[in-house]
This record gives structure tokens, C-alpha cells and sequence, in this order.
């Protein structure tokens, strides 16, 4: 869903994996060290909402190139938590994370794609967003400021993203260098088989988190009687998603002002 607030509004992200990371090591040193689950949430949501806006700057102010800005993201999160971690970290309190109710993440997991949707098709907001990321430079004949709406939109990208480095980080117990593996690409991936559409995208993450669940299950078993290596497993969910795009590549159409100042 960060995804998804980011892309319609014409910036392309493929940082949301730095986003989560940063997200992750910041809710776990926060939470640790103030013994506070809210606290390590919020500061989780602020530092995810720094990279987002560093992104929209880069992306709208200076006009990089939006893969290029994102991998540059991508990097300084993987660089900066791992050091983070080392520096900051008290290995006697590792596994002390503050716990927020996982049921209250799991609410924020359905009402989400419910309520983006809703926001899409019914209010002035939603509109604009989708003005802006089909057709920048008509929006502007229209009088709207595009840069203002990718603004606000990467806003939601950060808080979203970093609810979602916080909830992993919850369930894992204790932060690890790289502990996303790779799941901001898995996500971009579910948003563009969902098409770009909030409903669409959730399904296409539940399936994909199908293949994940299935990998762990079958990690060891027997399969036409033999114990399969357990790093075929590991890729399982990866392949999956690799064929699930080459599937649908080319059918699913981008938002036409992604990537356009």
C-alpha cells in the first residue's frame, strides 16, 4: 500500500525495501531502549517518513532518476541500520523488543486496502492523486500542484512502510542485519500484478505470502521421496513472483505520469 500511494502519484519506488529496514532497526533501538512499544513504533514511522521525503526531494527538486534515487535509499538503509545496529544495540537486551497486540496489526493489514480504495474512488484527494500520476503536466493546466500531491503521497508511502518495518521486526523479536529480505521488492511486485489497484494488490500479497508460508512447510520434507536442498525452498517465494510478473508483463498497465516530472 506505500507502494501503491507512491506510484500513483507518478514516483517510481523501488526503495520501500529501505524504507521497511530503516523502519525495522530504528522501532527495535527505540522500543528497547525507552521500554516503550508506541515509542519504537513512532520512531520507526519518523524514519521511514525521512527516507520517503529524501526521495520526493531527490526525485522532484533535483530530478534524478527515480530508480537510480531508490536504490541509492536502498543502500544507505542497508549500510546505516547494520551500523546502527552494531553501534547502538545492547546484545543483554536484544530480544526485549516492546510488543505492540499483533491483532492490532492485523486490523491495519485489512483496513488499509479497504480504506485506499475507498479514499481512490470517492474523495477530491483520491482524485487529484490519480490525476497526477496519469497526466502531470495536465494537472498543472488544471491548477493543481503535482509536487505538493507527490509530497503528501510519499507522507503516506513513509507511514505505511514504516508500520510495516515495525510489524516485522515485532514478529522476528529482535532486529538483524538485511531482516526484510528482500520483501519491498516482493511488495512492488504484488503491486504490479494487482495493478495498481489497492484490492488487487493485497490478493496478489496474500498469494504470495501462500508461497512463503508453503516454503517453510516444506523445508526438510519429503517430496517423490526426496529431501529437496533447503535453498530451492528458500527461492520459492522469489520464483513465484519472478513468474507471476513475466505473466502478466505488459497486460497490467502503469500509471501513465510514472516517472514524469
Amino acid at each position: 500500500m506505500g507502494g501503491l500511494t507512491s506510484e500513483r502519484s507518478g514516483v517510481m519506488n523501488i526503495g520501500l525495501e529501505g524504507n521497511m529496514l530503516t523502519s525495522a532497526c530504528v522501532t527495535s533501538l527505540v522500543g528497547i531502549n525507552t521500554g516503550n512499544a508506541l515509542s519504537g513504533l513512532a520512531a520507526g514511522i519518523l524514519a521511514s517518513i525521512a527516507l520517503s521525503m529524501l526521495l520526493v526531494l531527490l526525485t522532484q527538486a533535483y530530478r534524478l532518476d527515480h530508480i537510480i534515487a531508490g536504490m541509492a535509499l536502498n543502500v544507505m538503509a542497508i549500510g546505516g541500520t547494520s551500523f546502527l545496529a552494531k553501534r547502538f544495540s545492547n546484545l543483554e537486551r536484544s530480544g526485549e523488543i516492546p510488543q505492540i497486540a499483533p491483532w492490532i496489526y492485523d486490523g491495519l493489514v485489512i483496513f488499509a486496502p479497504l480504506a485506499i480504495a475507498l479514499y481512490l474512488a470517492y474523495t477530491k484527494g483520491g482524485l487529484r492523486l490519480l490525476a497526477v500520476g496519469n497526466d502531470p503536466e495536465k494537472s498543472r493546466q488544471m491548477g493543481l500542484n503535482p509536487i505538493l500531491v507527490r509530497y503528501l503521497a510519499l507522507l503516506w508511502t513513509g507511514i505505511l512502510c514504516g508500520v510495516a518495518g515495525a510489524m516485522i521486526v515485532s514478529n522476528a523479536g529482535r532486529f538483524s542485519d538485511g531482516m526484510t529480505a528482500g520483501k519491498g521488492f516482493i511488495a512492488l511486485a504484488a503491486l504490479i500484478v494487482g495493478g495498481w489497484r489497492p484490492i488487487q494488490a493485497a490478493l496478489a500479497c496474500l498469494f504470495f505470502g501462500l508461497f512463503k508460508i508453503l516454503q517453510l512447510q516444506l523445508q526438510g520434507a519429503k517430496i517423490f521421496g526426496i529431501v529437496w536442498p533447503s535453498e530451492l525452498w528458500n527461492s520459492l517465494p522469489y520464483l513465484v513472483t519472478i513468474v507471476a510478473l513475466a505473466g502478466l508483463l505488459g497486460r497490467n498497465r502503469a500509471p501513465a505520469g510514472l516517472g514524469k516530472p
